[in-house]
């Protein structure tokens, strides 16, 4: 029987964020591109939360926008609420989260991808992986038999793979939302070798906002200025006015009920197989685990302008249904809400740990990269960093060029893909700031300064972004001269502005860059003892600010760095004989042959690798490279 038959040159298997992102780096990178989804309704679906960034997924997103990534600029154009988290605290751990309406975000970032040259998108299930002679990815087919010849493909299957929706006894072969499963791809994978396990997780329930009492939950406005996640984006642009969220609380009442059916639960029936997240856990799994807490949040967040559907963030569960609406009905506010769609949990096939290169490429299956929910991650924007990598890597690969691989010092996506990729995630991995061990330098706030430089390089940033950031630095650079180079002495308008902050008066002159220096002095505060401060855009005197008053703990961070840096650079041949490289303990030899890692920095933070271990590692690379010498 005839089947189609077609060529291009990257194939992208999944149509969610990170499948977004890795068209769109492959086609912008002057490469033909086919998309494949089940279903193009859901392309950049968000089947849970309604938002973008947050703690430490902030930071991503800037990550993402700075390497020339479409998030941040797509959740800008969509969002309906933006606040920044963490205020109170330091400008490391400062994130941005908006709300998005969730048919925009999706409208606008399929519109960007039919509107990119070289992308076609394809509504299609790919069922098998064809390799070559050499093991090297040559085609896909779909479960209709159409062949798409290729040179390079990434998978991003999201939670499709046979995926399993679950809500008390009830157990649907379904994708998130009720949308199709994707069931015959797992066989075809492991047939070519590689290991996969079953994760989990789950979404609340969605209600009839008209049938919520609002007014007995406390108001969570956004914020009056709004700031954007794409540093593309005017500020300007993008102040408009929004929709509040709300906070209301489960009582012991709720966790009365949950306790009390908790043998109905597949989570705790043994019916669910897969592993959960720890960090997002179901509601039934906070009242177990929290025992002692008498309540835990819940937040009402909108799904959109277009409905009036609202999703109760903190909620997630698997409970059956009559448990579901009773519980929900003991929370304030929410005494005679209608359920809109079920909570349910969805278990899914994923990559099991140490298969994949730090360019997210599979060590068994060369031209095949993998990026998001399948790698074991969670989370929109863990999904679309990895899909911009993985996108970009797939085509360097094609272009004979060496993989772009960034390191924990340069940013939280190197922080997050080392994770995936040294570390024996049981879990589905979520980002989190603590997760960093230099994240006083990968600020949200410099994500520019840090990565757009490779993002041109790679060819993903434009001449006039790339121009824009060069005199961005120059300006930073001289304003910083100028305030270390500038000395006031006392003044009226000066101690006013002391005295208002509650800062020691000046005895003698003092540069500019030493008053900054003061905690409880900014520097908008001295704008009145400095007359000829240069007109200079909100993110030049943020940098400047940051810059100047952290930087003992900024310098001291950098030094951490470059001793990292130094075992990083230590390479790894991936023929290394692991096992029999002698004082090399058993279970060490084990994981190196199992991980391969690159360096030695990252053999350093593998599980079951001591400091010990390391030092004879160092020992044999000095045998070795006297031996090639």
């Amino acid at each position: 029987m005839p089947h189609i038959e077609e060529t291009c040159d990257i194939v992208v298997i999944g149509a969610g964020h990170a499948g977004c992102e890795a068209a769109l780096a492959a086609a912008r990178l002057g490469f033909e591109t086919v998309l494949f989804t089940v279903s193009i309704e859901s392309i950049a679906m968000m089947p849970c939360n309604p938002n973008i960034g947050g703690t430490s997924k902030g930071h991503l997103v800037r990550e993402v926008d700075a390497l020339g990534g479409e998030m941040g600029r797509n959740i800008d154009a969509t969002f309906i609420q933006s606040r920044m988290l963490n205020m109170s605290k330091g400008p490391a751990v400062h994130s941005l989260r908006a709300q998005a309406d969730k048919q925009a975000y999706t409208r606008r970032m399929r519109r960007v991808l039919e509107d990119t040259p070289g992308l076609r998108l394809r509504q299609a299930e790919v069922a098998r992986i064809d390799v070559d002679g050499d093991g090297h990815v040559c085609a896909v087919r779909t479960t209709s038999g159409a062949v798409w010849h290729c040179r390079a493909a990434v998978l991003c299957s999201g939670t499709y793979l046979k995926a399993r929706c679950i809500y008390g006894d009830v157990s649907e072969e379904t994708g998130p939302n009720g949308l199709r499963s994707a069931g015959a791809l797992s066989g075809a994978l492991r047939e070519l070798g590689i290991r996969l396990v079953r994760f989990k997780t789950g979404t609340p329930a969605r209600i009839d906002g008209r049938t919520a009492d609002l007014s007995r939950m406390e108001e969570q406005p956004g914020d009056p200025s709004v700031v954007p996640f794409s540093f593309e984006t005017d500020p300007a642009s993008v102040q408009k006015p929004q929709v509040s969220c709300y906070l209301t609380y489960t009582n012991e009442k709720t966790h009365e009920i949950i306790r009390d059916n908790l043998d109905r639960s597949p989570l705790f029936s043994g019916v669910i197989e897969g592993t959960g997240p720890r960090y997002c856990p179901s509601i039934e799994d906070k009242v177990v685990r929290f025992a002692d807490r008498d309540r835990h949040q819940i937040f009402v967040e909108p799904e959109g302008l277009y409905t009036n559907e609202l999703y109760l963030s903190g909620l997630s569960s698997s409970l059956p249904e009559d448990v579901q609406q009773a519980m929900i009905h003991t929370i304030p506010g929410l005494e005679h809400a209608h359920i809109v769609r079920n909570a349910y949990a969805i278990e899914y096939d994923c990559l099991a740990p140490g298969q994949l290169s730090a360019s997210l490429e599979l060590r068994a299956v060369p031209g095949l990269f993998c990026a998001g929910q399948f790698n074991g991650s969670s989370g929109y924007e863990e999904a679309a960093a990895q899909g911009l990598i993985a996108g970009v890597n797939a085509a360097r690969s094609l272009q004979g060029k060496e993989p772009v691989v960034l390191s924990r010092s340069q940013a939280y996506i190197g922080v997050l893909i080392d994770d995936l990729v040294t570390k024996e995630n049981r879990e589905p991995y979520r980002m989190m700031t603590a997760r960093a061990e230099y994240r006083l330098l990968l600020r949200q706030d410099n994500a520019d300064l840090r990565l757009t430089r490779i993002g041109y390089e790679i060819g993903l940033i434009s001449q006039e972004r790339y121009e824009a950031l060069l005199q961005k630095e120059a300006a930073i650079e001289a304003e910083e001269k100028r305030l270390e180079e500038t000395f006031v002495g006392t003044s009226d308008a000066l101690e006013a502005v002391l005295a208002d902050r509650g800062s020691t008066p000046l005895k003698s002159g003092i540069s500019l860059a030493e008053l900054l220096r003061r905690p409880e002095l900014s520097y908008a505060d001295l704008a009145a003892a400095d007359p000829g401060r240069p007109n200079l855009p909100a993110d030049v005197c943020e940098q400047v600010e940051i810059s100047i008053k952290y930087e003992g703990y900024l310098r001291r961070q950098q030094a951490q760095v470059e001793r990292f840096e130094h075992m990083e650079k230590r390479r790894l041949p991936q023929d290394t004989p692991y096992e029999e490289i002698k004082g090399l303990r058993i279970e060490a030899a084990q994981k190196l042959a199992q991980f391969r890692p690159e360096n030695l920095g990252q053999a350093s933070r593998l599980p079951g690798v001591s400091p010990a271990d390391v030092s004879v590692l160092l020992i044999w690379l000095e045998q070795h490279r006297r031996r090639e010498e």
